[in-house]
């Protein structure tokens, strides 16, 4: 039987009473996300998470529950958190450490969907440019992709975070970013040796930007290897 077909039982519909009954479009969403990435080598073996926003205010989320093969995610694989990044009903599967950063991103308005990867070119840029906290890119047609931007002429600055198990203290680096007043962070992050977070205002904007992203790291590392002219 194909694993992913509609009479599989991973596929069919949540009971009712059930913390995550009704919203099965949006965790399949975010099941194909997991075949994509895992497909690509952007997130393998059990890491990553992904979620997607009920509500801002207060923060209501869905998100993967820890542990799980992101290429093979049933839709019992979730759990819904509130904004204090803990499981907001009973008897439900135990989420990610980082849960707190998708709590963190999803109390911006716009944001619908989060997004966490672990790709090697990814993982290699967040530590050659640490000690920058961070690196630009500019200059490519790809940037289009985007929310926003609308010439390859951009420059977007892609900062690094340092990586640590305290995750609610990187949790309030990141706030303090994103409410920048001069520069507020835009589109996604690295977190150094560890992964990219990016978001959008619903999955899809949220995997495009993961798709993005993807390239122009692979693009930036693949150029740094090659001899000047």
């Amino acid at each position: 039987m194909n694993p992913s077909s509609d009479d599989s039982p991973r596929d069919l519909p949540i009971p009712l009473g059930h913390p995550l009954a009704g919203h099965e479009d949006l965790i399949d969403a975010l099941r194909e996300c997991g075949r994509l990435f895992h497909s690509r080598g952007w997130s393998v073996g059990t890491s990553s998470n992904y979620s997607v926003v009920l509500g801002n205010e207060p923060v209501d989320l869905i998100v993967t529950a820890s542990g799980m093969d992101k290429g093979r995610l049933e839709r019992n694989d979730f759990v819904r958190v509130g904004g204090d990044g803990k499981p907001s009903f009973e008897n439900q599967p135990r989420s990610s450490a980082e849960t707190m950063l998708h709590v963190i991103l999803a109390e911006m308005p716009e944001t619908g969907a989060i997004l966490h990867t672990h790709s090697v070119w990814g993982t290699l840029l967040s530590d050659y440019f640490y000690s920058e906290r961070g690196f630009e890119i500019e200059g490519y047609e790809m940037l289009k992709g985007l929310e926003g931007i609308h010439t390859h002429q951009h420059r977007q600055w892609v900062p690094v975070f340092d990586n640590t198990q305290d995750i609610p203290k990187l949790a309030s680096q990141v706030r303090e970013a994103l409410g920048d007043e001069t520069d507020p962070l835009q589109h996604g992050f690295l977190i150094r040796n560890h992964g990219l977070y990016t978001w959008g205002n619903d999955v899809f904007a949220a995997r495009r930007h993961v798709e993005i992203f993807e390239f122009l790291f692979e693009c930036v590392a693949r150029k740094m290897s090659l001899p000047l002219k």
